[in-house]
């Protein structure tokens, strides 16, 4: 009987960024009060956590189907977020309580809405279709919306995997 010998190698993937931004209705910090992402433009001017506030380059939006993260009102604190919100698996939220010492050992956690789920307040809804807005600025910043502390990426292509 003959011998055959196998290698298997781990084929590389290709990188694929996950689908970041905020669903039309998801209210923004601005220097002029909450305002739905979808009525932001070019020029409007966003407070951040990180700067105090910055100026929008652009709003991108776009129709897709992507994996969908639904989180509770006030499950992640004290009005965190202040009512029930849909985000993208991928799009990054700033933890700064329990959750961030007990999952990642750190005070502070910029995390995708994914890692947070927990099957009860923060639930993986499967694929679903959204419109997602994408508010770029010059650089990275940590954004106000929808009662939390999300990133808002500098200027990217709005990514169209999920």
């Amino acid at each position: 009987m003959k011998s055959i010998e196998v290698t298997i190698t781990k084929a590389d993937k290709p990188k694929v960024e996950a689908v970041t931004g905020f669903a039309a209705g998801t209210k923004v910090m601005t220097l002029d009060g909450e305002m739905p992402v979808e009525f932001l433009s070019e020029g409007d001017r966003v407070i951040t956590r990180d700067s105090g506030m910055a100026v929008l380059k652009a709003v991108r939006s776009r129709k897709i189907a992507c994996s969908v993260v639904h989180i509770a009102g006030g499950s992640l604190g004290h009005n965190r977020p202040d009512s029930d919100i849909a985000l993208p698996s991928g799009q990054e939220v700033l933890i700064r309580d329990w959750r961030a010492e007990a999952l990642f050992g750190k005070k502070t956690a910029l995390v995708t809405a994914d890692r947070l789920v927990d099957g009860e307040y923060v639930r993986d809804m499967g694929k679903g279709v959204m419109t997602v807005y994408e508010l770029v600025f010059d650089t990275d910043h940590i954004i106000y919306a929808g009662g939390l502390e999300m990133a808002a990426k500098g200027d990217r292509s709005l990514a169209t995997a999920c």
